[in-house]
Protein backbone atom coordinates (compact mmCIF):
# COMPACT_ATOMS: atom_id res chain seq x y z
CA UNK A 1 0.00 0.00 0.00
CA UNK A 2 1.28 3.65 -1.05
CA UNK A 3 1.89 5.87 1.82
CA UNK A 4 -1.31 8.04 0.28
CA UNK A 5 -3.44 4.93 0.13
CA UNK A 6 -2.54 4.67 3.71
CA UNK A 7 -3.39 8.12 4.04
CA UNK A 8 -6.74 7.99 2.79
CA UNK A 9 -7.90 4.80 4.59
CA UNK A 10 -6.51 6.21 8.14
CA UNK A 11 -8.86 9.41 6.90
CA UNK A 12 -11.49 7.65 5.89
CA UNK A 13 -11.33 5.27 9.53
CA UNK A 14 -11.76 8.99 11.01
CA UNK A 15 -14.56 10.15 9.65
CA UNK A 16 -16.17 6.77 10.28
CA UNK A 17 -15.10 6.79 13.57
CA UNK A 18 -16.62 10.71 14.09
CA UNK A 19 -19.76 9.69 12.88
CA UNK A 20 -19.81 6.49 15.27
CA UNK A 21 -19.10 8.61 18.08
CA UNK A 22 -22.27 11.11 16.94
CA UNK A 23 -24.40 8.19 16.82
CA UNK A 24 -23.10 6.53 20.13
CA UNK A 25 -23.95 10.31 21.64
CA UNK A 26 -27.59 10.52 20.16
CA UNK A 27 -28.65 6.68 21.87
CA UNK A 28 -27.04 7.51 25.05
CA UNK A 29 -28.78 11.25 24.75
CA UNK A 30 -32.24 9.33 23.80
CA UNK A 31 -32.18 6.19 26.25
CA UNK A 32 -34.06 7.63 28.33
CA UNK A 33 -36.74 9.19 25.61
CA UNK A 34 -39.83 7.43 25.20
CA UNK A 35 -40.26 6.11 21.53
CA UNK A 36 -36.65 6.18 21.18
CA UNK A 37 -35.07 3.32 19.00
CA UNK A 38 -31.50 2.37 19.57
CA UNK A 39 -29.21 4.04 16.20
CA UNK A 40 -26.90 2.03 14.26
CA UNK A 41 -23.85 3.00 12.37
CA UNK A 42 -23.65 0.20 9.06
CA UNK A 43 -19.96 0.40 7.94
CA UNK A 44 -18.61 -0.70 4.58
CA UNK A 45 -15.09 -0.86 2.71
CA UNK A 46 -14.47 0.47 -0.28
CA UNK A 47 -11.34 -1.01 -2.54
CA UNK A 48 -8.65 1.80 -2.32
CA UNK A 49 -10.60 3.96 -0.26
CA UNK A 50 -11.15 2.71 3.26
CA UNK A 51 -14.59 2.04 5.66
CA UNK A 52 -16.92 4.47 5.16
CA UNK A 53 -20.47 4.36 6.78
CA UNK A 54 -23.12 2.97 4.43
CA UNK A 55 -26.22 3.78 6.02
CA UNK A 56 -27.67 4.74 10.06
CA UNK A 57 -30.05 2.43 10.66
CA UNK A 58 -32.19 1.76 13.75
CA UNK A 59 -32.90 -1.41 15.81
CA UNK A 60 -36.69 -2.34 15.12
CA UNK A 61 -38.66 -5.05 14.70
CA UNK A 62 -42.33 -4.88 12.53
CA UNK A 63 -43.64 -8.07 13.97
CA UNK A 64 -42.77 -7.07 17.62
CA UNK A 65 -44.13 -3.31 17.40
CA UNK A 66 -47.83 -4.63 15.97
CA UNK A 67 -48.14 -6.90 18.57
CA UNK A 68 -47.54 -3.81 21.16
CA UNK A 69 -50.13 -2.14 18.90
CA UNK A 70 -52.60 -5.01 18.82
CA UNK A 71 -52.08 -4.97 22.64
CA UNK A 72 -52.35 -1.08 22.95
CA UNK A 73 -56.14 -0.96 21.14
CA UNK A 74 -57.18 -4.26 23.23
CA UNK A 75 -56.50 -2.96 26.92
CA UNK A 76 -57.92 0.43 25.60
CA UNK A 77 -61.03 -0.95 24.72
CA UNK A 78 -61.48 -3.11 27.60
CA UNK A 79 -60.49 0.11 30.24
CA UNK A 80 -63.13 1.89 28.40
CA UNK A 81 -65.43 -0.39 29.31
CA UNK A 82 -64.79 -0.89 32.62
CA UNK A 83 -64.07 2.39 33.70
CA UNK A 84 -68.24 2.79 32.44
CA UNK A 85 -69.72 -0.14 34.52
CA UNK A 86 -67.42 0.42 37.55
CA UNK A 87 -69.10 4.05 37.69
CA UNK A 88 -72.88 2.26 37.10
CA UNK A 89 -71.68 -0.67 39.43
CA UNK A 90 -70.00 1.66 41.94
CA UNK A 91 -73.37 4.09 42.45
CA UNK A 92 -76.12 1.62 42.01
CA UNK A 93 -74.80 -1.96 43.66
CA UNK A 94 -71.27 -1.75 45.14
CA UNK A 95 -72.30 -0.58 48.87
CA UNK A 96 -74.52 -3.05 50.95
CA UNK A 97 -74.14 -0.60 54.10
CA UNK A 98 -76.10 1.99 51.93
CA UNK A 99 -78.50 -0.75 50.94
CA UNK A 100 -78.88 1.60 47.47
CA UNK A 101 -79.18 -1.78 45.03
CA UNK A 102 -82.51 -2.08 43.82
CA UNK A 103 -82.93 -5.55 45.06
CA UNK A 104 -81.82 -4.64 48.67
CA UNK A 105 -84.88 -1.47 48.16
CA UNK A 106 -87.14 -4.10 47.15
CA UNK A 107 -86.82 -6.61 50.67
CA UNK A 108 -86.55 -2.96 52.79
CA UNK A 109 -90.14 -2.20 51.18
CA UNK A 110 -91.34 -5.48 51.44
CA UNK A 111 -90.10 -5.87 55.08
CA UNK A 112 -91.90 -3.01 55.79
CA UNK A 113 -95.25 -4.38 54.02
CA UNK A 114 -94.84 -7.25 56.35
CA UNK A 115 -94.51 -5.17 59.39
CA UNK A 116 -97.73 -2.90 58.23
CA UNK A 117 -99.66 -6.33 57.12
CA UNK A 118 -99.29 -7.27 61.34
CA UNK A 119 -100.43 -3.94 62.44
CA UNK A 120 -102.88 -2.36 59.75
CA UNK A 121 -104.61 -0.20 62.00
CA UNK A 122 -100.69 1.70 62.54
CA UNK A 123 -100.49 4.41 60.82
CA UNK A 124 -97.17 5.26 61.19
CA UNK A 125 -96.13 1.76 59.52
CA UNK A 126 -98.17 2.80 56.98
CA UNK A 127 -96.41 5.75 56.86
CA UNK A 128 -92.74 3.93 57.00
CA UNK A 129 -94.37 1.48 54.12
CA UNK A 130 -94.86 4.67 51.64
CA UNK A 131 -91.84 6.23 52.66
CA UNK A 132 -89.80 2.70 51.95
CA UNK A 133 -91.81 2.75 48.08
CA UNK A 134 -90.42 6.24 47.57
CA UNK A 135 -87.22 5.27 48.54
CA UNK A 136 -88.16 2.33 46.12
CA UNK A 137 -88.85 4.56 43.09
CA UNK A 138 -86.15 7.17 43.91
CA UNK A 139 -83.05 4.51 43.27
CA UNK A 140 -84.67 3.58 40.37
CA UNK A 141 -84.93 7.14 39.44
CA UNK A 142 -81.12 7.62 40.27
CA UNK A 143 -80.18 4.46 38.95
CA UNK A 144 -81.24 5.75 35.49
CA UNK A 145 -79.88 9.14 35.63
CA UNK A 146 -76.20 6.98 36.64
CA UNK A 147 -76.90 5.12 33.41
CA UNK A 148 -77.32 8.09 31.37
CA UNK A 149 -74.72 9.70 32.66
CA UNK A 150 -72.36 7.38 31.68
CA UNK A 151 -74.12 7.38 28.33
CA UNK A 152 -73.50 11.15 27.69
CA UNK A 153 -69.61 10.79 29.17
CA UNK A 154 -68.95 7.65 26.70
CA UNK A 155 -70.26 10.00 23.83
CA UNK A 156 -68.34 13.07 24.54
CA UNK A 157 -65.18 11.25 24.77
CA UNK A 158 -65.65 9.62 21.36
CA UNK A 159 -66.03 13.20 20.35
CA UNK A 160 -62.89 13.99 21.93
CA UNK A 161 -61.34 10.57 20.74
CA UNK A 162 -62.15 11.67 17.15
CA UNK A 163 -60.99 14.85 17.47
CA UNK A 164 -57.27 13.08 18.94
CA UNK A 165 -57.25 10.62 15.68
CA UNK A 166 -57.94 13.45 13.39
CA UNK A 167 -54.91 15.72 14.94
CA UNK A 168 -52.97 12.31 15.02
CA UNK A 169 -53.53 11.55 11.46
CA UNK A 170 -52.17 14.93 10.23
CA UNK A 171 -48.89 15.21 12.57
CA UNK A 172 -48.37 11.64 10.57
CA UNK A 173 -49.01 13.12 7.27
CA UNK A 174 -46.14 15.68 8.24
CA UNK A 175 -43.50 13.03 9.04
CA UNK A 176 -44.33 10.52 6.74
CA UNK A 177 -43.96 12.91 4.26
CA UNK A 178 -40.53 13.91 5.05
CA UNK A 179 -39.63 10.49 5.60
CA UNK A 180 -40.58 9.82 2.16
CA UNK A 181 -38.74 12.77 0.40
CA UNK A 182 -35.93 12.39 3.07
CA UNK A 183 -35.37 8.55 1.63
CA UNK A 184 -35.58 9.49 -1.35
CA UNK A 185 -32.83 12.41 -1.13
CA UNK A 186 -30.47 9.30 1.00
CA UNK A 187 -30.52 11.40 3.76
CA UNK A 188 -30.65 10.29 7.64
CA UNK A 189 -34.58 9.60 8.47
CA UNK A 190 -34.33 7.12 11.39
CA UNK A 191 -35.39 10.07 14.02
CA UNK A 192 -38.40 10.56 11.58
CA UNK A 193 -39.40 7.13 11.73
CA UNK A 194 -38.94 7.03 15.60
CA UNK A 195 -41.78 9.99 15.34
CA UNK A 196 -43.85 7.90 12.76
CA UNK A 197 -44.00 4.81 15.31
CA UNK A 198 -44.93 7.00 18.38
CA UNK A 199 -47.73 8.56 16.91
CA UNK A 200 -48.77 5.18 15.79
CA UNK A 201 -48.79 4.45 18.80
CA UNK A 202 -50.58 7.04 20.16
CA UNK A 203 -53.57 6.66 17.69
CA UNK A 204 -53.71 2.87 18.23
CA UNK A 205 -55.14 3.69 21.92
CA UNK A 206 -58.03 5.61 20.10
CA UNK A 207 -58.52 3.04 17.69
CA UNK A 208 -57.32 -0.21 16.50
CA UNK A 209 -54.64 0.31 13.58
CA UNK A 210 -52.10 -1.80 11.08
CA UNK A 211 -49.38 0.10 9.09
CA UNK A 212 -48.16 -1.02 5.91
CA UNK A 213 -45.11 -0.09 4.85
CA UNK A 214 -44.37 0.52 0.75
CA UNK A 215 -41.59 1.89 -1.34
CA UNK A 216 -39.21 4.87 -0.25
CA UNK A 217 -40.62 4.22 3.39
CA UNK A 218 -44.03 5.49 2.66
CA UNK A 219 -46.81 4.16 4.58
CA UNK A 220 -50.33 3.36 4.92
CA UNK A 221 -52.82 3.14 7.89
CA UNK A 222 -55.65 0.79 8.09
CA UNK A 223 -58.00 0.51 10.83
CA UNK A 224 -58.71 -3.31 12.48
CA UNK A 225 -61.89 -4.18 10.82
CA UNK A 226 -60.19 -2.84 6.94
CA UNK A 227 -61.55 0.66 6.96
CA UNK A 228 -58.61 2.97 4.93
CA UNK A 229 -57.13 5.76 7.70
CA UNK A 230 -54.05 7.08 5.78
CA UNK A 231 -53.29 6.34 2.13
CA UNK A 232 -51.39 9.57 0.72
CA UNK A 233 -53.63 11.98 2.55
CA UNK A 234 -55.82 11.50 5.72
CA UNK A 235 -58.80 10.73 5.95
CA UNK A 236 -61.69 12.47 7.84
CA UNK A 237 -63.04 11.05 10.77
CA UNK A 238 -66.49 12.27 11.65
CA UNK A 239 -68.77 12.44 14.61
CA UNK A 240 -71.68 14.08 15.63
CA UNK A 241 -72.01 14.31 19.56
CA UNK A 242 -75.09 13.80 21.16
CA UNK A 243 -75.17 16.49 24.31
CA UNK A 244 -78.03 14.83 26.57
CA UNK A 245 -78.76 11.37 27.05
CA UNK A 246 -82.38 9.87 27.62
CA UNK A 247 -82.82 6.05 27.66
CA UNK A 248 -84.43 6.26 24.40
CA UNK A 249 -81.63 8.34 22.69
CA UNK A 250 -79.64 6.13 20.01
CA UNK A 251 -76.22 7.95 19.89
CA UNK A 252 -74.68 8.31 16.40
CA UNK A 253 -72.20 6.48 14.88
CA UNK A 254 -68.52 7.39 13.89
CA UNK A 255 -67.61 7.42 9.80
CA UNK A 256 -64.33 7.51 8.12
CA UNK A 257 -64.33 8.73 4.72
CA UNK A 258 -67.92 8.19 5.09
CA UNK A 259 -67.91 4.94 6.06
CA UNK A 260 -69.70 4.08 9.58
CA UNK A 261 -67.47 2.01 11.99
CA UNK A 262 -69.54 2.20 14.96
CA UNK A 263 -73.31 1.38 15.57
CA UNK A 264 -75.95 -1.09 14.38
CA UNK A 265 -75.49 0.34 10.77
CA UNK A 266 -71.75 -0.58 10.55
CA UNK A 267 -70.37 -3.18 8.03
CA UNK A 268 -66.89 -2.82 8.98
CA UNK A 269 -67.14 -2.18 12.86
CA UNK A 270 -64.43 -1.14 14.69
CA UNK A 271 -62.63 -3.97 17.00
CA UNK A 272 -61.15 -2.21 19.14
CA UNK A 273 -59.34 0.78 20.74
CA UNK A 274 -60.78 3.63 22.92
CA UNK A 275 -63.53 4.53 20.72
CA UNK A 276 -64.79 1.29 19.91
CA UNK A 277 -64.36 0.34 23.65
CA UNK A 278 -66.88 3.92 24.54
CA UNK A 279 -69.29 2.82 21.71
CA UNK A 280 -69.88 -0.52 23.16
CA UNK A 281 -69.92 1.18 26.32
CA UNK A 282 -72.57 3.74 24.60
CA UNK A 283 -74.70 1.27 22.91
CA UNK A 284 -74.73 -2.33 24.14
CA UNK A 285 -73.80 -2.41 27.77
CA UNK A 286 -75.53 0.46 29.32
CA UNK A 287 -78.64 0.06 27.12
CA UNK A 288 -78.96 -3.25 28.58
CA UNK A 289 -78.74 -1.98 31.95
CA UNK A 290 -81.47 0.05 31.30
CA UNK A 291 -83.90 -1.97 29.71
CA UNK A 292 -82.96 -3.90 33.38
CA UNK A 293 -84.12 -1.01 35.98
CA UNK A 294 -86.81 -0.69 33.33
CA UNK A 295 -88.26 -4.33 33.93
CA UNK A 296 -88.05 -4.13 37.33
CA UNK A 297 -90.14 -0.62 37.57
CA UNK A 298 -92.56 -2.57 35.22
CA UNK A 299 -92.35 -5.32 37.72
CA UNK A 300 -93.28 -3.21 40.60
CA UNK A 301 -96.62 -1.85 39.14
CA UNK A 302 -97.59 -4.99 37.88
CA UNK A 303 -97.17 -6.34 41.35
CA UNK A 304 -98.82 -3.04 43.19
CA UNK A 305 -101.87 -2.78 40.50
CA UNK A 306 -105.06 -2.71 41.62
CA UNK A 307 -108.30 -5.15 40.07
CA UNK A 308 -111.47 -4.09 39.81
CA UNK A 309 -113.44 -5.07 43.08
CA UNK A 310 -116.98 -5.00 41.74
CA UNK A 311 -119.05 -8.20 41.92
CA UNK A 312 -118.91 -8.58 38.41
CA UNK A 313 -115.25 -7.05 37.41
CA UNK A 314 -115.61 -5.00 34.48
CA UNK A 315 -112.63 -2.62 34.27
CA UNK A 316 -109.31 -2.66 33.87
CA UNK A 317 -106.09 -3.20 36.27
CA UNK A 318 -104.79 0.52 36.92
CA UNK A 319 -101.36 0.98 38.39
CA UNK A 320 -101.67 1.20 42.39
CA UNK A 321 -98.77 2.46 44.87
CA UNK A 322 -96.03 2.56 42.12
CA UNK A 323 -97.56 4.85 38.51
CA UNK A 324 -95.73 6.57 35.91
CA UNK A 325 -96.73 9.49 33.10
CA UNK A 326 -98.33 6.49 30.97
CA UNK A 327 -101.05 5.64 33.95
CA UNK A 328 -103.97 5.11 33.95
CA UNK A 329 -102.45 1.62 32.15
CA UNK A 330 -100.68 -0.90 33.58
CA UNK A 331 -97.47 -1.64 30.95
CA UNK A 332 -97.93 -4.64 28.82
CA UNK A 333 -96.15 -8.16 30.57
CA UNK A 334 -92.76 -8.94 29.68
CA UNK A 335 -92.26 -5.72 27.08
CA UNK A 336 -89.73 -3.04 28.15
CA UNK A 337 -91.29 0.20 28.82
CA UNK A 338 -88.18 2.23 27.74
CA UNK A 339 -87.32 5.01 30.50
CA UNK A 340 -89.65 3.43 32.61
CA UNK A 341 -87.46 3.41 35.93
CA UNK A 342 -86.48 7.00 35.34
CA UNK A 343 -90.10 7.88 35.51
CA UNK A 344 -92.00 5.91 38.16
CA UNK A 345 -93.13 7.28 41.82
CA UNK A 346 -95.55 6.95 44.40
CA UNK A 347 -98.82 7.93 43.21
CA UNK A 348 -99.77 11.50 45.14
CA UNK A 349 -102.90 10.00 46.66
CA UNK A 350 -101.29 7.91 49.36
CA UNK A 351 -98.02 10.14 50.09
CA UNK A 352 -98.39 11.78 53.17
CA UNK A 353 -95.68 14.34 51.64
CA UNK A 354 -97.18 15.23 48.53
CA UNK A 355 -99.71 18.30 47.90
CA UNK A 356 -102.40 18.63 48.65
CA UNK A 357 -101.34 15.32 51.84
CA UNK A 358 -102.17 11.89 50.34
CA UNK A 359 -103.20 8.81 52.96
CA UNK A 360 -100.90 6.18 53.45
CA UNK A 361 -104.20 3.94 54.74
CA UNK A 362 -104.89 3.48 50.83
CA UNK A 363 -102.24 1.00 50.63
CA UNK A 364 -104.17 -0.98 53.21
CA UNK A 365 -107.26 -0.16 51.76
CA UNK A 366 -107.41 -0.10 47.98
CA UNK A 367 -108.88 2.56 45.59
CA UNK A 368 -105.46 5.11 45.30
CA UNK A 369 -107.03 6.01 41.52
CA UNK A 370 -109.51 7.55 43.64
CA UNK A 371 -112.36 5.04 41.99
CA UNK A 372 -114.61 3.55 44.40
CA UNK A 373 -114.37 0.29 42.53
CA UNK A 374 -110.91 -0.42 43.60
CA UNK A 375 -111.63 -0.50 46.93
CA UNK A 376 -110.73 -3.52 48.83
CA UNK A 377 -111.73 -2.65 52.04
CA UNK A 378 -115.04 -1.98 51.96
CA UNK A 379 -116.29 -2.29 54.91
CA UNK A 380 -113.51 0.30 56.55
CA UNK A 381 -111.82 -1.81 59.36
CA UNK A 382 -108.76 -0.44 60.94
CA UNK A 383 -107.61 -3.96 61.19
CA UNK A 384 -108.12 -4.76 57.16
CA UNK A 385 -105.18 -6.76 55.72
CA UNK A 386 -106.25 -8.95 53.40
CA UNK A 387 -105.04 -6.45 50.61
CA UNK A 388 -101.49 -5.93 52.40
CA UNK A 389 -100.85 -9.97 52.69
CA UNK A 390 -101.57 -10.00 48.85
CA UNK A 391 -99.07 -7.44 48.19
CA UNK A 392 -96.44 -9.33 49.96
CA UNK A 393 -97.28 -12.37 47.98
CA UNK A 394 -97.49 -10.40 44.75
CA UNK A 395 -93.62 -9.31 45.61
CA UNK A 396 -92.78 -12.86 45.17
CA UNK A 397 -94.89 -14.06 42.68
CA UNK A 398 -93.50 -15.16 39.65
CA UNK A 399 -94.48 -13.31 36.28
CA UNK A 400 -92.73 -13.19 33.05
CA UNK A 401 -89.84 -10.74 31.96
CA UNK A 402 -88.41 -9.19 28.52
CA UNK A 403 -85.94 -11.84 27.50
CA UNK A 404 -84.09 -9.58 26.05
CA UNK A 405 -82.81 -8.11 29.01
CA UNK A 406 -80.74 -11.04 29.84
CA UNK A 407 -82.31 -10.63 33.25
CA UNK A 408 -84.15 -13.68 35.06
CA UNK A 409 -87.17 -14.21 32.23
CA UNK A 410 -89.49 -15.49 34.67
CA UNK A 411 -90.00 -15.33 38.54
CA UNK A 412 -90.39 -12.77 40.94
CA UNK A 413 -89.77 -9.19 40.68
CA UNK A 414 -86.58 -9.27 43.53
CA UNK A 415 -86.05 -12.51 41.60
CA UNK A 416 -85.21 -10.46 38.91
CA UNK A 417 -83.51 -7.34 40.38
CA UNK A 418 -81.18 -10.01 42.01
CA UNK A 419 -80.49 -11.79 38.48
CA UNK A 420 -79.96 -7.84 37.17
CA UNK A 421 -77.33 -7.02 40.36
CA UNK A 422 -75.86 -10.27 39.25
CA UNK A 423 -75.60 -9.48 35.51
CA UNK A 424 -73.81 -6.06 36.15
CA UNK A 425 -71.52 -7.52 38.40
CA UNK A 426 -70.11 -9.96 35.57
CA UNK A 427 -70.49 -7.58 32.97
CA UNK A 428 -67.67 -5.41 35.49
CA UNK A 429 -65.69 -8.74 36.50
CA UNK A 430 -65.33 -9.63 32.98
CA UNK A 431 -64.05 -6.53 31.67
CA UNK A 432 -61.92 -6.06 34.60
CA UNK A 433 -60.45 -9.41 33.46
CA UNK A 434 -59.65 -8.82 30.38
CA UNK A 435 -58.46 -5.02 31.13
CA UNK A 436 -55.99 -6.97 33.66
CA UNK A 437 -55.02 -9.87 30.67
CA UNK A 438 -54.73 -7.30 28.07
CA UNK A 439 -52.36 -4.63 30.45
CA UNK A 440 -49.97 -8.20 30.63
CA UNK A 441 -49.64 -8.75 27.37
CA UNK A 442 -48.58 -5.13 27.04
CA UNK A 443 -46.05 -5.16 29.30
CA UNK A 444 -44.54 -8.25 27.87
CA UNK A 445 -44.94 -7.03 23.90
CA UNK A 446 -43.35 -3.68 25.42
CA UNK A 447 -40.46 -5.82 27.03
CA UNK A 448 -39.98 -7.63 24.05
CA UNK A 449 -39.96 -4.90 21.65
CA UNK A 450 -37.45 -2.72 24.04
CA UNK A 451 -35.28 -5.73 24.16
CA UNK A 452 -34.81 -4.72 20.42
CA UNK A 453 -35.17 -1.69 19.79
CA UNK A 454 -34.16 -0.07 23.26
CA UNK A 455 -31.07 1.33 24.40
CA UNK A 456 -28.69 -0.52 26.36
CA UNK A 457 -26.33 1.93 28.42
CA UNK A 458 -23.51 -0.54 29.26
CA UNK A 459 -23.06 -1.83 25.50
CA UNK A 460 -23.22 1.97 24.25
CA UNK A 461 -20.21 2.90 26.47
CA UNK A 462 -18.45 -0.23 25.55
CA UNK A 463 -19.11 0.54 22.05
CA UNK A 464 -17.83 4.24 22.18
CA UNK A 465 -14.55 3.07 24.01
CA UNK A 466 -14.05 0.80 20.70
CA UNK A 467 -15.24 3.77 18.33
CA UNK A 468 -12.43 6.21 20.62
CA UNK A 469 -9.22 3.10 20.34
CA UNK A 470 -10.10 3.09 16.65
CA UNK A 471 -9.93 6.91 16.51
CA UNK A 472 -6.57 6.90 18.05
CA UNK A 473 -5.62 3.86 16.07
CA UNK A 474 -6.17 5.91 12.74
CA UNK A 475 -4.81 9.24 14.02
CA UNK A 476 -1.66 7.64 15.46
CA UNK A 477 -1.38 6.13 11.76
CA UNK A 478 -2.02 9.52 10.13
CA UNK A 479 0.93 10.52 12.50
CA UNK A 480 2.79 8.00 11.25
CA UNK A 481 2.22 8.24 7.78
CA UNK A 482 2.98 12.16 7.92
CA UNK A 483 6.49 11.66 9.99
CA UNK A 484 6.99 8.84 6.87
CA UNK A 485 6.26 11.78 4.05
CA UNK A 486 8.41 14.26 5.58
CA UNK A 487 11.23 11.56 5.93
CA UNK A 488 10.82 10.77 2.23
CA UNK A 489 10.71 14.65 1.53
CA UNK A 490 14.05 15.29 3.15
CA UNK A 491 15.31 12.83 1.49
CA UNK A 492 14.45 13.80 -1.97
CA UNK A 493 15.61 17.39 -1.03
CA UNK A 494 18.88 16.29 -0.14
CA UNK A 495 19.48 14.33 -2.48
Amino acid sequence: MSLTAALDSARASLMASGIQSSVVSRNIAGASTAGYSRKITVLDNLPGAGVYVAAIQRAASGGLFTNVLTATSASAKQSAIYDGLQKIAAATVDDPELDQSPTAQLNKLKQALQQYANAPDNTTLAQAAVSSAKDMATSLNQATQTVQSVREGADADMATSVANINKLLTQFDTVNTAIVKGTIAGDDVTDYLDQRDSIVSKLSQEVGVTMSIRANGDAALYTDSGVVLFDKTARTVSFAATNAYTPGTTGNAVYIDGVPVTGANSVMPLKTGKLAGLAQLRDNATVTYQSQLDEIARGLITAFKESDQSPVPTLADRPGLFTYPGAPTVPASATVLVGLAGTITVAASVDPSATPAGNPNLLRDGAISGLPAYNYNTTGMAGFSTRLHQLVSNMDAAQPFDTTTQGKPNGSVIDFASSSTSWIENQRKTANDNVQYQNTLLDRSNSALSNVNGVNMDDEMSLMLQVERTYSASSKLISTVDDMLKSLLAAVGTS
